[in-house]
């Protein structure tokens, strides 16, 4: 996958472009809740939050729900699902689970909510990397045919998160989470497990697999442990992370 991004100004590592790769186009595939088109349009729209209007409005407010309005948007996804997206790219950090309730009052599920958001962190991750190298974004990836297989987790049930997620121990969760403790971010996205799976793919690669962000006997990539945690943190607080 070297030619993913050959006309990168740095070498990219081949495992890195390859979990891009991978992640690009699955986002053409049909999902567990969306079709292909959908995902593919959800990244469109991901795309385009940032110069919507109500969006940059809303971000200036003091309060987002202190500004009406409909977003800009194109294509056929409907209103509950672009307020999602767009919400989720451009003012995560002031989302509240009084937004979520109505969002799941406007019609959209549970478990659209979290294939949406998979596709949306895909989507920001992949362009913010292409951005950090000066590359333009990479063309949508071509949405393939094919119903979503609508298969829910049997073991997921309501916790701590807004949305209902797999614990440890149910049925289901052995082959998503194997025998180690998974943290928060990845129960929060079981209710759709292949969003699980894609995203902590791209977790690995970009980051650190899960067994070496906890071994400090050695590292791993060209900086170190301290200099990792240092960038993620200061990048989740620009973003305003809830951790």
């Amino acid at each position: 996958m070297r030619e993913f991004y050959a006309a990168a100004p740095i070498p990219i590592r081949d495992d890195l472009a390859a979990a891009h790769g991978r992640a690009w186009a699955r986002i053409g595939k049909p999902g567990t809740w969306w079709t292909g088109e959908a995902r593919v349009a959800i990244a469109d729209e991901t795309r385009r939050a940032p110069s919507c209007a109500l969006c940059r409005a809303r971000k200036e407010a003091l309060s987002p729900a202190a500004v009406a309005g409909a977003h800009d948007r194109i294509g056929e996804l409907s209103a509950a699902v672009v307020e999602v997206v767009h919400r989720v790219a451009t003012d995560p950090g002031r989302l509240a689970e009084r937004w979520f309730r109505d969002i799941l009052a406007a019609g959209l599920m549970a478990e659209e909510y979290v294939e949406a958001i998979g596709v949306v962190a895909h989507t920001v991750a992949i362009d913010t990397f292409a951005r950090g190298l000066g590359l333009d974004p990479l063309p949508l990836p071509q949405s393939r045919p094919g119903s979503p297989s609508r298969r829910r987790p049997v073991g997921a049930k309501a916790g701590p998160a807004w949305v209902p997620w797999l614990e440890p121990g149910e049925a289901g969760a052995g082959e998503l989470y194997g025998t180690s403790r998974p943290p928060n971010i990845m129960k929060a996205m079981s209710l759709v497990p292949d969003e699980v799976a894609s995203f902590f793919d791209l977790v690995a690669h970009q980051y650190q697999p899960a067994a070496a962000m906890r071994d400090f006997s050695r590292e791993y990539r060209a900086i170190s442990h301290a200099q990792i945690e240092l960038l993620a943190a200061r990048v989740s607080a620009l973003n305003r992370c809830l951790y």
